[in-house]
Order: C-alpha cells, then structure tokens, then sequence
C-alpha cells in the first residue's frame, strides 16, 4: 500500500492507479479504524479496482477543541489495517493542506443539514461538507463508501455531491455492530466497563420503535417508548429519538412505506448515536 502525506505526489499516485481505465473507490476516515471502516475497505474492493483511503481529523466539523484534542491518532496502526484489508493507497493531508492560511471558503448544505445534529452542533456539516468536497476534488473517485451510522451525514454528502454535480457515486454501508448490537464506533473506547454494558440499551430501544410502528403504533407512542427505555438505562440527556424521512430527515407523525429512527444521546460523558431503519409493505 502507498502512503502520501499531505499533497506531493497525490496527483502522480491517483494517475498510476488510474491507468488502464481502473476504476477508483474511497474511502474517508478520520483514523482509529475499527472493523465498521475495515467493512466499507470490503464493499469499496467489491465496487472499483482500486481502492483509497484517507485520514484526516478535521478540525471544522468539531464544536469542541477538547474533543478535537482527545479524538484518537493512531495512523501507524490505521495504516497496518488498511495495508492487511487490501487498500492501494492511504492519503494522510494535514490541516494546512486543506486549510491555509486565508483559506476562506466553506460548503454549506441547507434543509437537511439543519435538524438534529445540525441543531445540536453548530457549524458541524459544514465541516463535514467543506472537507468531502476537498477530498473527492482531491481524489476525484469513481464512488465513495460511507457507513450508515452517521445516517444524516450522509444525507448532508448525497446532497452536497448531487448539488455541486461532483458526479461520484455515494454508497451507503449498512451499520456495522458487535455482537450485542451496539454500532461500532470509535468513541466507544471512551466508555467504562459499566457504560459499555448499559450502551446496547440505545440499539434497543430503536429496534423496539421500529417493531412498534411496524405493528401499527403511532410513531408518538413508539418514540416516548424509546426515551423511557433510555432514561431508564442511564441515558441523558438525549438530544433527540426521532422517525424522520430517510431523504429529507424531516420528522414524520405518521408511519410511511420508508422511515428512519434516529437517536443521539450521552452516556456518561460519551454522546452515542444510532439508527435504525423502518421499512413497511403498506401503511
């Protein structure tokens, strides 16, 4: 696998792994790979003949500096996975890359960026959107892989990539989990032995509401189910247990064909989120 750091040699790189017509699938991470981002390396082997990652902790899609501060570096080991999980080339840009000085432009996506996690961290999808945009400007992939998990960041990408006429296939990657079904995330190294037990109350009580509105209950009742389970499991505060339109994440009272139920809340000192999908033959 090729490393590039930073921008010399990303352009010969991306020139010899395109030659012949190779198709090309990225894969963007901000480091302290689990198995969820090893997954997303399988699917995009699946989709294109070459395969790409990134690292990049992005510094505007972070409300807090702390957590900028405390969010894992692990690129060495990062690296070793991504070599054994068969990726061509790891692109590792720094902040200076992306944003030097004067740098003065960011990409913000209107609508569906607005609710939920937009209303609960500010300014956070325009990170997220300014820094997807550099690195498929960057890349320029054929497709790029992201994980479910982060349900309305993907919204916010398809977006943004449609909008902007990037012309890059965005694939979503159903969440993966572990075995008590808990969704695979780096943040959950950073809860205690107890929280780590009490976390699969989250993936729960989502699985509950999905079964409830599939069996006829008001999405209402089902959501006030949910926020009990997970009050009384430890949980708060929750900053929000939602069913929303799976393209527009804006909230439904009535259950329809295509649903999503969305959560985000702290265990502890750690913010958790999941969702789960609601998919009915008629309603």
């Amino acid at each position: 696998m090729q490393i590039i750091n930073g921008l010399n040699g990303l352009d010969d790189a991306m020139a010899a792994l395109r030659s012949g017509g190779a198709r090309v699938a990225m894969v963007p991470t901000m480091g302290a790979l689990h198995d969820g981002h090893l997954a997303l390396v399988a699917e995009a082997k699946k989709r294109a003949d070459k395969v790409v990652a990134s690292i990049f902790v992005n510094p505007l899609q972070f409300n807090d500096k702390g957590d900028l501060d405390r969010y894992p570096r692990e690129e060495g080991s990062d690296a070793d996975k991504l070599a054994a999980a068969g990726c061509d080339l790891l692109w590792m840009p720094t902040s200076d890359d992306f944003y030097p000085e004067g740098f003065a432009t960011t990409v913000s996506v209107a609508g569906v960026s607005e609710r939920w996690e937009g209303a609960h961290r500010p300014g956070h999808f325009d990170g997220v959107a300014t820094v997807v945009a550099k690195l498929f400007t960057g890349i320029r992939p054929n497709v790029a892989i992201f994980g479910e998990k982060d349900f309305q960041q993907l919204a916010v990408i398809r977006r943004m990539n449609a909008d902007l006429g990037l012309g890059v296939e965005v694939v979503g990657h159903p969440t993966v989990r572990a075995e008590d079904g808990l969704a695979l995330s780096s943040r959950n190294a950073q809860l205690s032995a107890a929280e780590r037990a009490a976390a699969v109350a989250l993936p729960n009580a989502l699985k509950a509401a999905a079964a409830a509105i599939r069996s006829g209950s008001a999405p209402a009742d089902a959501l006030a189910g949910a926020v009990s389970s997970l009050n009384e499991a430890g949980f708060g505060p929750i900053d929000y247990v939602a069913y929303v339109d799976p393209d527009s994440l804006e909230p439904l009272e009535k259950a329809q064909v295509r649903g999503r139920l969305i959560s985000a809340a702290f265990l502890g000192k750690v913010r958790l989120i999941d969702n789960f999908c609601v998919e009915m033959d008629t309603v």
